[in-house]
């Protein structure tokens, strides 16, 4: 039986990009059939659907180096105790205006994911000062909404464009030339799946926390842990606990091995100064391009 692969999707979203690249990846390692890609209509479902063991593996977007965090992949992950993170790849993301015309001027409202219209949106100011900007579940979804005329346009992927046989009206519209996005590899707890990375790459290892009381100070022993062993954070963040205004989760990405007695004693500090400690995986970063050469 194959693999299957949750994905935000429909197909030509970037998250099916990078299932592809692993999907393809894991065939090449296991000598096993290509997995089955399953596009959900969200980030949210694609997870739900690996914590409930309808599919085996979610690729979910975590964070763009232009617009930051995902906020639905965090989130979601902290409130579904079930999952672990795998692999993280990055993906380069260009980004191109898909219209049905090439009078820029004529385009009165452009349609993407809001990530995407966040990521061009000093482009989107500069040459389409006077489009409305709509977002949608996904860079596919929009492209639901160019229309014949030319006045709705659609921000998305070449290979989409491709896919959907729309023509694309300009290229490489991203605010930044570096564009690229880190995708996190997720299963269920307990299950194994093969992991491998260039010789040398670090390991990366992922948590959250809230804490006991919010008063003053209370963060500054927590990171007084990985402080004090030299654990370079490579990514602290807070995200609104949902519980009541002012409370806190803090998600952590640490430069480090789980599987260390160095770490773990790390944990077991950090234990006694929060108040919910919730470990996501350890796991190593690869570059898309260069899942073909592992």
């Amino acid at each position: 039986m194959s693999l299957s692969i949750a994905h935000l999707g429909p197909a030509g979203t970037y998250a099916e990009q990078a299932a592809i690249a692993y999907a393809d990846w894991y065939a090449k390692l296991t000598q096993q059939p290509t997995p089955i890609l399953c596009p959900c209509p969200s980030i949210a479902q694609a997870l739900q659907s690996t914590a409930t063991g309808d599919t085996q593996l979610s690729v979910s977007p975590v964070e763009n180096s232009i617009e930051g965090s995902v906020s639905v992949t965090l989130d979601t992950v902290w409130q579904l105790d079930i999952l672990q993170i795998r692999q993280a790849l990055v993906l380069p993301i260009q980004h191109v205006l898909i219209a049905k015309t090439q009078h820029l001027p004529s385009i009165q409202a452009v349609y993407s994911h809001p990530q995407a219209l966040g990521q061009c949106q000093t482009w989107l100011k500069k040459t389409l000062p006077q489009a409305t900007l709509v977002p949608v579940s996904s860079t596919t979804d929009a492209l639901n909404y160019v229309d014949e005329d030319g006045s709705i346009a659609a921000i998305s992927s070449e290979r989409a464009a491709q896919l959907y046989q729309l023509p694309v009206a300009h290229r490489s519209i991203q605010d930044h030339p570096d564009n690229c996005t880190r995708f996190w590899v997720i299963s269920q707890k307990g299950t194994s799946h093969p992991v491998r990375a260039p010789e040398g790459s670090p390991m990366y290892t992922s948590l959250a926390f809230s804490l006991p009381a919010n008063v003053p100070g209370a963060l500054l022993q927590p990171l007084k842990i990985f402080n004090d062993r030299h654990i370079n954070l490579s990514r602290i963040e807070s995200r609104p606990s949902k519980r009541s205004l002012g409370e806190y989760v803090f998600y952590v990405d640490a430069e480090a091995n789980l599987n260390t007695a160095f770490f773990q004693s790390a944990l077991d500090e950090l234990l006694a100064h929060t108040e919910v400690l919730k470990v996501f995986g350890s796991y190593p970063l690869v570059q898309v391009a260069g899942l073909k050469e592992l």
